[in-house]
């Protein structure tokens, strides 16, 4: 299945400061959003941001594959939509950790509605800049 959303993100840490990001719950909150997340597969949680006019600010999820340091899978339900994001890890020769996100299951209606698909990449996009900045300071 070809990705909705498909982004590259690169990071000068190590692949375990990179996996911790993605993994613990309190690092979490500093570039997504406050959750009580867990690296357990079957592990249900949400992420949860300041709602607004035209969504509850809860995304509800659900923890797929937990493959340490290499892929983190989990599912994104928010705002009628049910999503599947996929995080890739892999260590460059030259050290560089490559984190890979997919996005993938968003419905036909979202597709076809302009900016939505733009509008989730942007939303990525800049989480993946505070992840950055987040990274660095581990």
């Amino acid at each position: 299945m070809k990705s909705d959303v498909s982004l590259e993100f690169q990071f000068t840490s190590s692949i375990e400061q990179v996996w911790n990001a993605l993994t613990d719950s309190d690092t979490l909150a500093k570039w997504i959003w406050n959750n009580d997340f867990k690296p357990i597969v079957g592990h249900k949680f949400q992420f949860r941001a300041e709602p607004n006019e035209w969504w509850d600010g809860i995304v509800d999820s659900e923890v797929l594959v937990v493959d340490e340091p290499n892929k983190l899978s989990y599912t994104w339900v928010s705002a009628g939509e049910s999503t599947i994001v996929t995080w890739t890890l892999k260590k460059g020769s030259d050290g560089i950790i490559n984190l890979h996100l997919d996005q993938t299951g968003f419905s036909e209606a979202t597709k076809a509605r302009e900016g939505a698909i733009e509008g989730a990449k942007y939303a990525w996009m800049k989480m993946g800049e505070k992840l950055g900045k987040v990274v660095s300071e581990l």
